[in-house]
């Protein structure tokens, strides 16, 4: 199928489910942070040296992972794959949190960097960690929707 083709038909779908909502996980303060944190992290890695390239990979993996984990569960569409995929994320949030200290310690990032990254881990964690118990109340509740608005089967 050509590009033209597949542009055609996505033009097509657009006109009969409208446009493509945002999802709901990308409203939540934490996810937006964990946004922002792996777009700084990228930033700030680009300008360490080639000696460091390990340590760049692993602080961009979890930067990424922790991002991409919360898309993948909420996407699942069960509430047990969701909360386990920000469980996830949290452990992607702690090796971060702990490469971005050992930066700072090396003197790979100063003070203002070190401080906007470690607030930006804060918030994301807390807040996580406050989601997941209200995760936990939804699912005891049973009043879980899926991604398409329906209430999960329980």
């Amino acid at each position: 199928m050509k590009l033209q083709e597949v542009t055609k038909s996505y033009k097509r779908l657009q006109e009969v489910t409208g446009p493509r909502r945002k999802p709901a996980y990308e409203d939540l303060k934490f996810y937006q942070d964990i946004r922002t944190l792996r777009r700084l992290t990228y930033q700030i890695t680009e300008r360490f040296n080639k000696t460091h390239m390990r340590l760049v990979s692993q602080m961009r993996d979890a930067a990424r992972s922790a991002k991409q984990n919360i898309l993948e569960g909420y996407k699942k569409g069960t509430i047990g794959e969701f909360i386990h995929s920000i469980k996830i994320s949290q452990g992607s949030l702690a090796e971060l949190s702990g490469d971005i200290e050992d930066c700072r310690e090396d003197g790979l990032i100063n003070d203002e960097e070190f401080t906007t990254l470690s607030s930006l881990l804060n918030s994301a964690q807390y807040l996580s960690s406050r989601y997941l118990d209200s995760l936990y109340r939804i699912k005891e509740e049973g009043t879980w929707r899926t991604p398409g608005g329906a209430k999960a089967k329980t």
